[in-house]
């Protein structure tokens, strides 16, 4: 029967990588914002942010029917109706994104660009105090998007008796056989895992070379100052 429920391909394997990536790199890099020994990781993990966020926009546009973002994006109106729904205690299904988890996501997505676009340009010293401010500001909100978004998962998976964190890792929900997606895109996400690991390798290679040219120029200024003096 086509309306039988079982448990469909939902999510594919880039969304699902680059979910526990982008996951791994937002923690990684707000719990070494404020040590200097640990910059550098810092960096590395806004970038490999910024990099996947730039992924994700176009597999949203590419990808597989419940990755795209015309599948999941819904106006303000259907996120009061999902919200009411819930309040009812009658919550509507949807096989991919509902409409709440789908605002949170375009949330996290806009505020992952101002984070990094304003953490790279305070590390460039393209602005003063009040881009620091500004970089601290936006990882704060985005904290706040996240830990609504968990409470919403978890309040979800109880709802419907559904594991929604499990769905995240296995790509499976419930659903009519006939509305899971056929491929799951393997390929892709081992190329998009392999990208973000080559990164990082070259980022911890490059990091004896930068602390050591650090360490010279910070030499010569104080040699220079001596002279100077």
């Amino acid at each position: 029967m086509a309306n039988e429920k079982t448990k469909i391909l939902v999510w594919d394997a880039p969304v699902r990588v680059f979910h526990w990536l982008m996951v791994l790199s937002f923690a990684g890099a707000y719990l070494t914002a404020e040590s200097e020994r640990w910059r550098l990781v810092h960096v590395s993990l806004g970038y490999t942010l910024g990099g996947l966020v730039a992924f994700r926009v176009l597999w949203g546009l590419l990808g597989t029917r419940y990755a795209r973002f015309a599948s999941f994006v819904r106006g303000p109106a259907a996120v009061m109706r999902y919200l009411s729904s819930i309040a009812h205690g009658r919550p509507e299904h949807h096989v991919g994104h509902n409409p709440a988890g789908a605002l949170a996501i375009v949330l996290l997505l806009l505020l992952s660009v101002a984070t990094v676009a304003s953490g790279w340009a305070n590390y460039n010293d393209l602005g003063g105090h009040w881009l620091e401010e500004l970089h601290e500001v936006m990882a704060n909100l985005m904290l706040t998007v996240v830990g609504v978004h968990v409470a919403g998962v978890v309040v979800g998976s109880w709802l419907h008796r559904e594991n929604l964190v499990r769905a995240m890792l296995t790509g499976r929900k419930e659903g009519a056989p006939n509305q899971g997606i056929r491929w799951t895109w393997r390929p892709l996400a081992l190329v998009l895992l392999a990208a973000v690991l080559g990164f990082w390798w070259l980022q911890w290679q490059s990091a004896p070379a930068t602390a050591s040219s650090g360490t010279v120029a910070t030499e010569a200024a104080k040699y220079a100052d001596r002279a100077g003096d």
